[in-house]
């Protein structure tokens, strides 16, 4: 009995030491149960909408108070024409607008019935179908407080309209979310495995001592990795056209420009994940772990960013996915441009050049 009593004790030194070991144990539930219960949410929080009031007057002005009173929403922008509705839109500035329209005040005294328009960006389905649950709810609000002093009660008649997806198909919301995931796990995963191999058998030494420098190196273990990728997005592209309907409005040379980028992004990241790992597991363990849920949870594929705690939403910004997502969405459902996705482009390519620079330079030292 002694002698189990000190082999148990043996194992949980050795559990101790491993920094690994620990990190795994306590540190993935952890991070883990923070992410599922932050992220993981119907609700939405500061969500930013536009107002294009055409009445301008005192009962307009006090409804336009109560939503920006509400967390629910936040009033990014006031407009004057309808003509910006669809640029405010296409720049993904606002998920909402409200129309209210002309000589408000006056036709809901006298004919006991005024209109406001709630236009939603639906590219998120669910999100737009929860904005405008709350505007109306809030709108339902105003009303009860009003006729509680009134003989004759008033009627605010919401209209909602929704936009890049009438129909509110599920499918516009997750083939770029499917996409995305597909090309971050297959680049990055193969990656890094792959690359972790050569270390694993000690033909990565041979290779960095060889007169090929550390970046030819790279890149001709990561060239095959970015055509099978290539073809991936095809095939992804294609099935979601021809069997799930999916449009693409803008160009589709576009399409396959920025979709080779983010792959070259991911592959960037799956050679910086080899540089940190001993082992294949190791490599893969990271890969999925590191890699899925953020880009499941922090991407805005499924749950809106707005509605997470601000750090989760500072985090997200350096996950490539967000916004990749944001540039396919932006392509495929809006038929915007490269003036509109700029600078989402440029955070890729500075991600590219990061990952690179900093995964050459930890090869360089362990050639040294």
């Amino acid at each position: 009995m002694n002698r189990f009593i000190g082999f148990v004790k043996k194992e949980f030194y050795h559990i101790f030491r491993d920094r690994r070991s620990l990190f795994i144990l306590f540190g993935m539930p952890i991070a883990q149960i923070m992410l599922f219960g932050f992220a993981i949410t119907n609700e939405i929080n500061n969500v930013d909408i536009a107002i294009l009031d055409h009445s301008k007057d005192a009962v307009t002005q006090e409804i336009i108070n109560k939503i920006s009173a509400s967390k629910y929403f936040s009033i990014k922008q006031l407009i004057t024409r309808e003509a910006d509705i669809a640029p405010i839109f296409q720049k993904g500035h606002v998920k909402a607008v409200l129309n209210f329209e002309k000589d408000f005040s006056q036709k809901l005294i006298k004919a006991h019935g005024a209109n406001v328009q709630i236009i939603t960006d639906a590219t998120d389905p669910n999100t737009a179908n929860t904005i405008s649950n709350y505007v109306n709810a809030i709108l339902q609000q105003y009303q009860k407080e009003v006729n509680k002093e009134i003989v004759n009660s008033y009627q605010i008649v919401p209209q909602t309209r929704m936009v890049y997806n009438p129909e509110l198909k599920s499918v516009y919301m997750f083939v770029p979310g499917v996409m995305t995931i597909i090309l971050m796990l297959v680049s990055a995963m193969m990656t890094s495995i792959s690359i972790t191999r050569e270390k694993e058998l000690g033909t990565m030494e041979i290779l960095l001592v060889s007169p090929l420098k550390p970046i030819l190196v790279i890149v001709g273990k990561v060239f095959p990795y970015i055509f099978l990728s290539i073809i991936n997005a095809i095939i992804i592209v294609v099935l979601s056209i021809f069997i799930f309907k999916m449009p693409v409005q803008g160009s589709l040379i576009l399409l396959g420009m920025e979709s080779v980028l983010f792959i070259i992004t991911a592959l960037a990241l799956g050679i910086l994940i080899s540089t940190i790992s001993a082992t294949q597991q190791t490599a893969m363990m990271i890969s999925l772990m590191g890699l899925m849920l953020p880009v499941i949870l922090l991407s805005g594929f499924i749950f809106p960013i707005t509605s997470m705690p601000l750090p989760l939403q500072i985090i997200s910004n350096i996950i490539p996915a967000k916004w990749f997502i944001i540039i396919i969405k932006g392509i495929m459902l809006k038929g915007v441009g490269l003036q509109y996705i700029w600078k989402e482009t440029l955070i890729l390519i500075a991600m590219t050049i990061f990952f690179i620079a900093l995964s050459v330079k930890k090869y360089k030292i362990r050639l040294e």
